[in-house]
């Protein structure tokens, strides 16, 4: 099935700013954190409806081996990622965005 896909720009910087960070604790491990981000973002667009929602309709994926979770909402054909927040952070950080 095809979607119509929108990363938010606020999901981007998180993105990039991760990568930035795992790129100078090592080379090539913002490259595997990408990769791996990308298997969580290519799961998700298998299946949408299979991760859990947590806040309203918005759902949660885990990225698999870097503790991250991919937030977005799936209606209508389109998919919409608003973060991909470290599972550290303050849960309100992520909220906040979602509403």
């Amino acid at each position: 099935m095809a979607f119509e896909l929108i990363f938010t720009p606020e999901a981007q910087q998180d993105v990039d700013e991760s990568y930035v960070w795992y790129e100078e604790q090592r080379i090539g491990l913002g490259e595997e954190f990408l990769g791996c981000v990308d298997a969580c973002v290519q799961g998700i667009l298998r299946m949408p409806e299979l991760y859990v929602k947590v806040h309203l309709d918005y759902r949660r994926a885990l990225v698999r081996r870097f503790p991250y979770a991919i937030f977005y909402e799936y209606t209508d054909g389109r998919l919409i990622f608003y973060g991909i927040f470290h599972a550290s952070r303050d849960p309100r950080k992520w909220r906040g965005r979602l509403t």
